[in-house]
């Protein structure tokens, strides 16, 4: 009896996996050579250094200009403008309100015109009125600001995580995903230094510190802004920066990576299958218990660093060791991710250490500025870590162009309620210990690692219902249009 069930296992995968085989045979070209290990290794590097450094740097300056509100904080903003407590925490939400509003209609947009023109574009609107922001005299205009800058920066992040999945296939994606998320660790541990070296020019021009912030961060993503029209390419079909062969390479390695799930076209059937995808909510709400954490500790930690009992210099120079440590630890989890081809584990693991960061902040409260920093470094090494590996999970797990683009959108666009959330998270009547704050982000972190696990355990259990189906009952689930990962052939990375 055993063996009779294993014999019809084996016939029914046989048959899934033909019917795989002919459904990508009918999209790659004939006459396509596949490349040799060497001739591939060649090309994914020429891609990693053109595409990577590049975004990264842009988001760099993305993150830097969003969270720089915390270092122009302990430069003197709320002190030269007059702005209470809770004021100043309403303007690190209100930043969210922009970003959540125009996230999908910004992806559709790339999606139209391209990314070497929209993102130019995007980047001239922040980089703008974050230079205006030194401009603000009173509370309604940093607010008017932030939800401005929210809107204007709107289109870079999920445009970018997009864009990745148009030229790397699922199991390299969290590596680059990593690299490019990295880069925000970075830019909290440059903008700490940068900000203690600007905050010297307090008076320069009859300007304060906090303005020169604003100012001086926003000239490079000006200045980025036309270098990215010339250099960012637009999608593999049409880089001018590869030759014929090279682009054969990428469109065919991703039409075999993609399996049944091969629409490319604009099509309104997959627009709105992004918005009765069950997955696509259940990504949002991991994304949310993700994004809070992660949007609090950025926007705070120079002013957590500070209530241990250092100057407010000191803690800007103090918040850079943290994230250094932080970028060094995601891109390793992200290369093990991809490495073996997982997800859930590698997003609920990071997630247990910033629970343990937590933790330790508020065990830690009544102890000595050492123990507490040593904790506020684990615990910016757990919220960063496991972002890249979530990030990539559900880019893994949507199929179609259209559907992709407005389903990662959508996920990020409802994620990031989580940023308006964290900016109040934090509130200057908790001081100095923030244990509300600190208690609001622990049970985050563990209903991340919660999450992780049960939503792994039900892609896995739709991946085998799927390997166990009939010939009748594939070829029933197979037929229409535009199934994208509903199609039977396609299976989940969990």
């Amino acid at each position: 009896m055993t063996e009779y069930k294993e014999t019809k296992f084996n016939e029914k995968q046989e048959i899934a996996d033909l019917d795989i085989e002919n459904s990508v045979e009918h999209s790659i070209d004939s006459d396509y050579a596949p490349p040799s290990p060497a001739e591939l290794k060649a090309v994914l590097w020429k891609l990693d250094k053109r595409i990577i450094p590049f975004l990264g740097l842009l988001y760099l300056c993305s993150f830097l200009d969003r969270v720089n509100i915390g270092n122009a904080k302990l430069a003197g903003i709320t002190t030269d403008l007059n702005i209470s407590p809770s004021d100043y925490n309403l303007s690190l939400s209100i930043f969210f309100v922009g970003y959540v509003l125009f996230e999908v209609p910004s992806n559709m947009i790339l999606k139209v015109i391209g990314p070497s023109k929209w993102i130019p574009i995007v980047m001239i609107s922040w980089g703008t009125v974050m230079a205006a922001m030194a401009a603000c005299t009173n509370t309604a205009g940093l607010l008017a600001a932030r939800f401005f800058l929210g809107i204007t920066e709107a289109g870079l992040f999920p445009g970018v995580i997009f864009y990745l999945t148009l030229w790397y296939k699922r199991g390299e994606q969290a590596t680059r995903v990593a690299i490019f998320f990295s880069f925000s660790t970075l830019a909290g541990a440059f903008g700490g230094v940068l900000a203690y070296g600007i905050m010297q020019m307090d008076g320069i021009q009859n300007l304060h510190g906090w303005q020169w912030i604003f100012i001086i961060e926003a000239i490079p993503t000006l200045i980025l802004a036309f270098v990215a029209y010339l250099y960012l390419p637009d999608f593999p079909e049409n880089s001018k920066f590869l030759n014929e062969r090279e682009r054969e390479i990428i469109v065919q390695r991703l039409k075999e990576d993609a399996g049944p799930s091969v629409e490319t076209h604009f099509s309104w059937k997959q627009f709105y299958a992004a918005f009765t995808d069950y997955r696509v909510y259940i990504h949002a709400i991991l994304y949310i218990c993700c994004s809070t954490p992660l949007y609090s500790l950025s926007l705070f930690l120079p002013s957590i660093i500070s209530e241990m009992g250092f100057t407010s210099i000191t803690a800007q120079a103090m918040s850079a060791p943290p994230y250094a440590i932080a970028c060094a630890f995601t891109v390793v989890i992200a290369m093990h991710a991809d490495k073996t081809g997982e997800r859930g584990y590698h997003v609920a693991f990071p997630a247990a250490i910033g629970a343990l960061g937590y933790a330790l902040l508020i065990g830690l409260k009544d102890q000595g500025a050492a123990g507490r920093y040593v904790a506020s470094i684990i615990t910016v090494v757990g919220v960063f870590g496991h972002v890249p590996p979530m990030l990539s999970w559900f880019t893994n797990n949507i199929g179609g162009h259209t559907k992709r683009g407005v389903a990662i959108a959508l996920i990020i666009s409802i994620g990031n309620i989580g940023g308006i959330i964290g900016g109040q998270m934090y509130r200057s009547e908790d001081a100095p210990a923030y244990v509300t704050g600190n208690a609001a982000a622990l049970g985050l972190m563990c209903s991340v690692v919660v999450i992780s696990l049960i939503f792994k355990y039900f892609l896995n259990k739709e991946n085998k219902r799927r390997d166990n189906l009939t010939e009748e009952e594939f070829n029933k689930e197979a037929e229409g249009e535009d199934l994208c990962d509903r199609h039977p052939g396609f299976r989940y990375t969990s």
